[in-house]
């Protein structure tokens, strides 16, 4: 979501000499890495005009607009807007709790990516006790799906796939007229845009997935199989403590339907090491989570309080019990993850490539590298027809960035496949 917000601020910021930090606030140390940030980017470049948007400087206005390194503060609901950036207030941020649309924020392309990122949804409505974000994005509000698919008919002239992302993706319409959802807005956008060859989606709710999704995500060729999950924990009195609205049974359960389903899906998830009152006995049922889930794409996160959320107010792990437990984390899926992609060895896969040309990513959002890398290639030798047809750069084209290879996987390397043209 992150990517497709900063194309766009990109766009609208084309031949002006200016650094913009688009900040984030999900934990304490992200908040002080975007201070990091921004005074390295003043030392760099210190004649430019440094700007800080994001949720961070949606959060604390003020803090950012203090530091001697920043210009001006620019807040989430006016970051995408033209306006803002032509305006001189030194800081314009106003209340996103009373903002109630959002558009599908459009970069002029994606044109140094393989695939190219449409936000869908922006906001959140729940309150998990660990999260400060809905004071940085608001409430949840939806792209009618009228935009989404124009938007994605264009995109899907250049570019093979599409991903779909937003705050809580999976409460996509809730906010619009005849309360479409996700599975709804899936359907039609295949259906209206039959070029595109690659739909995927970003981070789901588990207890959001109904029927409609479950069937796309699990029989529709052209969506990805691969599922990443907003799991946090796999405790039932840790989730309860979170704020979470499912059980780790429910977890597992629709783990097992995914991959019964659909042989082959890769699982991913969002995982918390060290919430507060987690004991050893309740991180053990994280720990175990993951194979329990068959987890092979996992971003562990140690817990680190953030200031004004309840759970920075319970007691807490001590930090160096957090890191050890992230870092057994860390580990366990790693182990999981080798063992998936030895799995993957001998078979053929189609791969997104990606720059600089020598690698990208199968269906199942596995990385792979590739010998020879796909500018070697002839469409005979692998490489779809799409290449004659897409508008890339003529970069690009001569890498063979953002085209679709068959590739025989032939082995693994530091948690990646390796493979050849087939």
């Amino acid at each position: 979501m992150n990517l497709a917000e900063s194309e766009t601020i990109r766009t609208l910021l084309t031949g002006r000499d200016t650094v913009v930090v688009n900040s984030c606030a999900v934990t304490n140390e992200a908040v002080k890495a975007t201070r990091k940030a921004i005074r390295r980017a003043r030392r760099d470049r210190p004649e430019a005009e440094l700007i800080v948007t994001g949720c961070a400087a949606q959060i604390d206005p003020a803090g950012f607009a203090a530091m001697p390194e920043v210009d001006r503060v620019i807040g989430n609901a006016e970051k995408l807007a033209a306006a803002a950036w032509a305006a001189p207030d030194p800081v314009l941020v106003q209340d996103i709790m009373a903002v109630r649309e959002t558009a599908p924020h459009l970069a002029a392309s994606f044109s140094t990516h393989a695939r190219a990122f449409v936000e869908v949804q922006n906001g959140c409505d729940h309150r998990c006790t660990f999260c400060a974000i809905p004071y940085g994005r608001g409430n949840s509000r939806s792209v009618p799906a009228g935009a989404v698919i124009e938007r994605i008919a264009t995109l899907a002239e250049s570019h093979a796939e599409v991903v779909l992302t937003g705050v809580d993706l999976t409460s996509y319409g809730h906010d619009l007229p005849g309360r479409p959802d996700l599975g709804t807005l899936v359907e039609r956008v295949l259906r209206h845009v039959p070029r595109l060859r690659r739909l995927r989606l970003s981070s789901l709710d588990g207890i959001e997935i109904d029927d409609r999704l479950f069937a796309l995500l699990t029989q529709e060729p052209r969506v990805m199989p691969h599922v990443h999950l907003s799991l946090q924990a796999g405790d039932d009195m840790i989730l309860k403590r979170m704020k979470r609205r499912h059980s780790r049974a429910e977890s597992v359960a629709l783990a097992e339907r995914l991959k019964a389903a659909r042989p082959g899906i890769a699982i991913g998830a969002d995982l918390i090491a060290g919430f507060p009152t987690e004991t050893e006995a309740m991180f053990a049922n994280t720990l175990a989570l993951i194979a329990d889930c068959g987890l092979v794409h996992t971003h562990i996160f140690p817990y680190s309080p953030r200031a004004g959320t309840p759970a920075a107010k319970m007691p807490q792990v001590e930090p160096e019990v957090v890191k050890a437990r992230a870092a057994r984390l860390r580990e366990a899926a790693s182990e999981r993850r080798d063992t998936w992609l030895t799995s993957l060895v001998g078979t053929e896969q189609q791969v997104l490539i990606e720059r600089p040309g020598d690698r990208g990513h199968t269906p199942n959002f596995a990385e792979a590298r590739l010998t020879p890398p796909p500018f070697a290639l002839s469409l005979s030798k692998g490489c779809s027809s799409f290449e004659e047809k897409d508008r890339a750069s003529t970069s690009s084209a001569r890498t063979g960035i953002g085209k679709i290879v068959s590739v025989k996987v032939t082995g693994i390397e530091n948690g990646k496949l390796l493979g050849t043209p087939a």
